[in-house]
């Protein structure tokens, strides 16, 4: 066992523990702590599982145990009912970082060894935060037989449990999904997979409606920005608690407290498989924009306000840039 070989899995093992924490910090944490374990117990790798198999054990050993003292992320709309703009944008209340999914960039989601279809719906913010309300256990156990597609035998070894503890976590944290989107939903759902893309259209995100949003909010536009939302578009500003619902009250935070953001400098990216943008006031990064889209509408402005986010993206043009 090298020292190379071990470190060659470090990629794929973030983003395996982001979607167990919902926190690329938090993630690097339990790999770096997996590595550690891993060296401290080499002796007891005796090569007759795979090198793969055991970090992953090792991994998922970490992020139980570091559950154990942290707090489930979520997203405003998890924590309270939809607000209205405040007569003054300086009175909103946050809440410390710890408490917020984060992104994590499109670079790093090159070492995902999930299946390129299966990737897309479930590195999404909304299927990162649905996983959040699920205890720790049936979490691990939905990531590996549902998005990495490990067996139920084959989770069950990793877990030193039952395959039929396996199956009976994975039909509970299926069930927790599904019951959850019919809750935001009105609805019931007849799949997993339907939970799974939850409001996210399954298709590659239209990059024109990208570049109208960037072109709008460049130009701060508000008409051509109001035009590109579904009637029923979310909007969330972490660490920030309010959130919004419905094209009036964004229009009314865009042309009432929003307009801090003119003459703005916008960069598109790429965040959880999804179109964003980097925005610039003042020569500085103010937020980073993360894009829901459906049906050639905006669906979800999700503004992570936190510009430490901005240290992970690497290159901004990683976009192409033909509009």
């Amino acid at each position: 066992m090298s020292e190379a070989a071990v470190e060659s899995y470090r990629g794929e093992l973030i983003v395996y523990c982001y979607r167990f924490f919902a926190s690329v910090d938090e993630a690097e944490d339990a790999v770096q702590e997996t590595f550690v374990r891993a060296w401290r117990n080499s002796g007891s790798f005796e090569g007759r599982a795979s090198l793969r198999r055991w970090l992953y054990a090792i991994a998922t050993n970490v992020c139980l145990d570091m559950a154990k003292a942290r707090q489930r992320r979520c997203l405003p709309m998890d924590m309270n009912a939809p607000g209205h703009v405040p007569a003054n944008g300086q009175d909103l209340q946050t809440a410390e970082e710890a408490t917020w999914v984060t992104p994590i960039a499109g670079h790093r989601l090159l070492d995902d060894p999930a299946d390129a279809a299966v990737q897309r719906d479930t590195v999404r913010l909304a299927f990162i935060t649905a996983l959040q309300c699920l205890p720790p256990r049936q979490r691990v156990v939905l990531i590996l037989r549902d998005v990495l597609s490990w067996t139920a035998a084959e989770t069950a070894a990793l877990l030193d449990s039952s395959v039929a503890s396996v199956n009976s976590a994975l039909a509970r944290a299926r069930t927790t999904l599904r019951d959850r989107q019919a809750a935001k939903s009105g609805k019931d759902q007849g799949s997993v997979a339907e939970v799974e893309v939850e409001v996210e259209d399954v298709a590659e995100v239209d990059r024109q409606l990208l570049w109208s949003y960037v072109s709008a909010f460049g130009a701060y536009d508000v008409d051509r920005l109001v035009a590109l939302l579904a009637e029923d578009a979310r909007f969330t500003m972490p660490p920030y608690t309010l959130w919004l619902e419905g094209r009036t009250d964004i229009e009314a935070w865009w042309r009432g407290p929003g307009q801090v953001c003119r003459d703005s400098e916008v960069i598109p990216t790429s965040v959880n498989g999804q179109s964003a943008v980097a925005v610039f006031h003042d020569g500085a990064a103010f937020a980073l924009h993360v894009l829901g889209t459906r049906a050639g509408r905006i669906t979800s402005i999700t503004h992570f306000m936190d510009t430490r986010v901005f240290g992970d993206l690497g290159d901004l043009g990683d976009l192409p840039t033909d509009r």
